[in-house]
């Protein structure tokens, strides 16, 4: 089987500025992660070990709430805490079609059905739009913070307890955003995040948490994570290997202690993109209240293609996230979706290009992208 690797992940050859640098932000640390591994090698604690531990403890206190249970992946955050919850076949689930397909995939494979809701300005889901998808058999509302910019949670969380429903936050590409001075993750009944390495606080391969002050949901996932054992010896359900290395965790929770940085960084880089750009280009914004992170600066762009093309003739790695909305993959053929269903939507796919940010990222690199830009519409290539 041949098994590729997003290109994304690597500095690719002829790109002078890449879309990321991982191996650059990981040299600059290298010491601090080279000691945190070499503990773990040395204390033989290899699975839910002492590092595990501590990682949840500190996560769970950045995003102000009391619990945080480290699992394998931020897909298998999204299905534990699901089947956690209670969702089994014939619910119903509501979220944003334009994700990635784990923001769909999780709710199916619990048996339930994803049900899909147009999006606002904000690229995040419309509370409009998601009130107008509830149905009897709704069960919850999974708001994916896109781009690392907060849902409106206020909003969505009236519409919950309105129809006594569930809100598990997606916040996959959002550790460290916030809304009125709340983390993201400390909004929903719980919420879910990715440690895949193109998130802001990453492992060295894959790993997520998911965070609530549920204590009873806790102790859902903690087993659920671990075969559903409560000892070694007693199986309490059926459940996966889906454990936090302890490796990793050793390596996030150096990275944790960076994130404010990096953080600052990238947003530095956003709005100095921001300042250049937004004659050009629909630029990301950030509305009353939101601190956001920047896991993926996002334009909306005329000719977007004509510009991706032109800013890969330059050197320049620029990608297009999610293409094809959700609603319209071959897996969801069977959810009675077509191509009309969400405009918003759709009209965003079109549009959207990601642009290079990554902390690391110099001035002098930035300002080719911003200069390739600006000279793409004045010239009208």
């Amino acid at each position: 089987m041949l098994v590729t690797t997003p290109p994304e992940l690597n500095r690719r050859p002829g790109f002078q500025v890449p879309y990321s640098d991982l191996a650059a932000q990981a040299a600059a640390i290298k010491d601090e992660l080279m000691t945190a591994f070499e503990t773990v090698l040395d204390s033989g604690r290899y699975i839910l070990g002492p590092q595990v531990a501590a990682f949840e403890r500190e996560f769970a206190f950045c995003c102000n709430v009391g619990f945080a249970v480290g699992v394998g992946s931020g897909t298998c955050a999204l299905h534990l805490a699901l089947r956690g919850l209670g969702v089994r076949a014939g619910d119903e689930v509501i979220t944003a079609p334009n994700s990635f397909a784990a923001s769909a995939a999780a709710i199916a494979l619990v048996g339930a059905r994803p049900v899909f809701a147009d999006i606002g300005p904000d690229l995040n889901i419309d509370p409009e739009a998601l009130e107008m998808a509830i149905t009897p058999r709704t069960r919850g509302i999974i708001p994916i913070h896109f781009t690392g910019r907060p849902a409106r949670m206020p909003e969505i969380l009236e519409i919950a307890e309105r129809y006594n429903l569930f809100v598990l936050e997606d916040a996959a590409q959002a550790v460290g955003a916030q809304l009125h001075g709340r983390p993201v993750g400390s909004w929903g009944r719980a919420a879910c995040f990715s440690m895949h390495p193109l998130k802001n606080l990453h492992a060295f391969g894959d790993g997520g948490i998911v965070t609530t002050r549920d204590s009873v949901l806790v102790q859902q996932l903690t087993r659920a994570r671990n075969h559903g054992l409560r000892t070694r010896d007693d199986c309490q359900f059926w459940s996966y290997n889906s454990r936090l290395d302890e490796v990793q965790a050793a390596l996030l929770r150096v990275q944790l202690r960076h994130l404010d940085q990096w953080t600052e960084e990238r947003r530095r880089l956003a709005f100095r993109y921001n300042e250049h750009l937004a004659r050009h280009v629909e630029v990301p914004t950030e509305g009353v209240g939101e601190y956001c992170v920047y896991q993926t600066y996002m334009i909306q762009a005329d000719r977007r293609d004509a510009l991706q093309r032109c800013l890969t003739d330059r050197g320049i790695e620029a990608l297009v996230h999610y293409p094809t909305p959700l609603h319209l993959q071959p897996a969801a053929g069977t959810l009675g979706y077509n191509a009309h269903s969400f405009p918003q939507t759709l009209r965003a796919a079109d549009r959207i290009l990601s642009l290079p940010l990554y902390p690391g990222m110099t001035d002098a690199q930035q300002d080719q992208v911003i200069e390739s830009i600006e000279r793409f519409y004045r010239r009208g290539d």
